[in-house]
């Protein structure tokens, strides 16, 4: 197995440019996560809504990994790869509230974020079935020779579903470009993974099985992070096949907003919070000679975009019946039904 959850086995350290960048993109990911938190204690979210917060490292290494024309599939804890594939602040919020500025026009809310002009494909409320749908975009692309790579992201709960293993056997027997990306935050929903899984790593210690290296990394270190998304993305676009990796890594909260996630012990939520990706990663970058000035603006920044984007969500009116049923009969509207 490669184990890259120590120093010890620690790629060269990325260049000052690329760990700014990956800096950048986590604050804005962590600034957006925590106003969406706000806004729904304000009820002014729509429906429920699934963190990123502490998972930051894993979409942004990926984000920042991937071309313009490569494939994102989610699960309904999506923000991060959303925005994390450039889609802007505003029309994700606008999205999260019900409005029409939202990203899908207010009618697919927190779970089902959407926005093919970037590549992302698609959050997936349906645990495990966007699985075999990334495996089917990858081999679209393998077909067309066009040298583009589906990345798949999912929690540690779909290893226990039917279609993590038809979608794993057949990437790796078509030699598929995909990268599946196993977030494991050791808990799935409420349950401990550990507690319903016959093995100690539910997504990398069945890699085997399939013919794949086993993948372990530490989901909150970046830069550890990053080099895996290279690496992994990398061998599929130069036709050498699927990768599966499983990124370790903790949600700061619980499950969903309306989860208190008293089920986790105290002293596991204190020792992963002081592993907080975000905050070891500025410390690191300060340590290795990046000036605080730079953090400190580049953190201002994305809190003057967190602020503009709220207002403009916030200014954009409820989506209009007009546009809630659009898309959805075959000519347009419900009115024939009457």
């Amino acid at each position: 197995m490669v184990d890259l959850g120590t120093d010890a086995t620690h790629p060269a350290r990325e260049a000052d440019d690329v760990r700014i960048a990956l800096f950048r993109l986590m604050v804005r990911l962590r600034v957006f996560e925590k106003r969406a938190y706000d806004l729904f204690l304000q009820n002014l979210v729509k429906g429920t809504s699934h963190l990123g917060l502490g998972q930051e490292a894993i979409a942004a290494a990926f984000g920042l990994a991937m071309r313009p024309d490569d494939y994102t599939f989610c699960t309904y804890r999506g923000h991060d790869h959303t925005l994390a594939r450039g889609v802007p602040m505003a029309p994700v919020m606008a999205e999260l509230l019900g409005r029409e500025g939202g990203l899908m026009a207010g009618k697919g809310g927190s779970m089902h974020l959407t926005s093919v002009e970037h590549g992302m494909m698609g959050s997936y409320a349906i645990v495990g079935a966007h699985l075999p749908i990334a495996a089917g975009a990858a081999w679209s692309a393998q077909v067309r020779g066009s040298g583009q790579v589906a990345v798949c992201f999912f929690g540690d709960g779909a290893t226990n579903i039917g279609a993590f293993h038809e979608a794993l056997n057949l990437a790796a027997i078509w030699k598929l470009p995909v990268v599946f990306v196993c977030e494991n935050n050791l808990y799935m929903e409420y349950t401990p993974i550990g507690a319903v899984t016959a093995v100690e790593h539910p997504a990398s210690d069945r890699a085997s099985a399939y013919g794949l290296e086993p993948i372990l990394v530490d989901g909150n270190d970046a830069d550890l992070m990053f080099e895996v998304a290279r690496a992994t993305i990398d061998r599929a676009r130069s036709g050498d096949g699927p990768s599966l990796v499983e990124a370790v890594t903790y949600r700061h909260g619980g499950h969903s907003r309306a989860d208190p996630a008293k089920y986790r012990p105290a002293s596991e939520e204190q020792e992963w919070l002081e592993r907080d990706p975000v905050i070891v990663y500025r410390a690191l970058l300060e340590s290795s000679g990046v000036g605080s000035g730079t953090l400190t603006a580049i953190e201002a920044e994305a809190e003057a975009e967190i602020d503009e984007a709220t207002e403009l969500a916030k200014a954009s009116p409820p989506s209009s019946v007009s546009l809630i049923e659009r898309d959805v009969w075959s000519d347009g509207g419900s009115a024939w039904r009457s």
